[in-house]
């Protein structure tokens, strides 16, 4: 099963620290932010991933050289398949339409890391797509995932009230069904199309099941953080 990673974004959040690179290049520990969440996909048994490129794309080059281990690796530039007009999560997904054609695969965002155990649970070949979630404090703060016997029914983004705690945490396993979903989503309020805009419709037709991340899940997006996943990564 392939495992296509979207790292095409720069990373604003992390203000000088991705001025000159991809926040997903920052080190951590003396090696790359991206080396860590390869070393978990590969842990998990994946060795074929798509990475999905864009901003400071030259940047990826040395990182390909020495820091991808014995894994076949297809990189895809974002802003040459799918222009640069178009902004939003659903099109990095876009962009790898080509590479993993008609099979099943694995998604999630370069900027987040798993456990490699929790990234197993996604290996599933069947007709349903899959939702990681986890249950959160803070729920109001996320997307929480509205789900009835394991089945998504619908994701509502950063509820004022209290609807449940199981957030989306970005970790998806994907059936060809997704691009057709893709297709049809507008815009979002936000001026960008949104992943979950389409899996949202995929959760109309009953094809969307939830998993539960038991484990860690962490988002690398803010200068803190490289402390924080330092500490985190220095327990593997």
């Amino acid at each position: 099963m392939k495992t296509v990673i979207a790292a095409a974004g720069k990373g604003t959040r992390m203000l000088h620290l991705s001025q000159d690179k991809p926040k997903h290049l920052i080190p951590i520990n003396g090696r790359p932010w991206m080396a860590h969440v390869f070393d978990h996909v590969v842990s998990a048994g994946l060795k074929d991933i798509v990475l999905v490129v864009g901003y400071q794309a030259h940047a990826w080059d040395e990182f390909l050289q020495h820091d991808t281990h014995d894994v076949k690796v297809t990189v895809v530039n974002q802003c040459i398949v799918c222009g640069t007009e178009r902004h939003g999560t659903a099109i990095s997904l876009e962009a790898a339409k080509e590479v993993v054609s008609d099979e099943q695969f694995i998604f999630f965002y370069g900027d987040n890391i798993y456990a490699s155990d929790d990234i197993k649970q996604f290996c599933v070949q069947d007709e349903y797509s899959y939702i990681g979630g986890m249950r959160h404090d803070e729920p109001q703060r996320f997307g929480v995932l509205f789900e009835e016997n394991g089945v998504l029914k619908k994701i509502v983004e950063k509820p004022q009230e209290f609807i449940g705690d199981m957030i989306n945490v970005g970790l998806y396993k994907f059936t060809p069904k997704i691009f057709e979903a893709v297709r049809k989503i507008d815009v979002s309020s936000r001026g960008e199309y949104e992943l979950t805009d389409a899996v949202s419709l995929l959760a109309q037709e009953g094809k969307v099941k939830v998993i539960q991340v038991s484990d860690y899940w962490m988002d690398f997006g803010r200068p803190e953080d490289v402390e924080k996943g330092s500490v985190l990564l220095s327990k593997d």
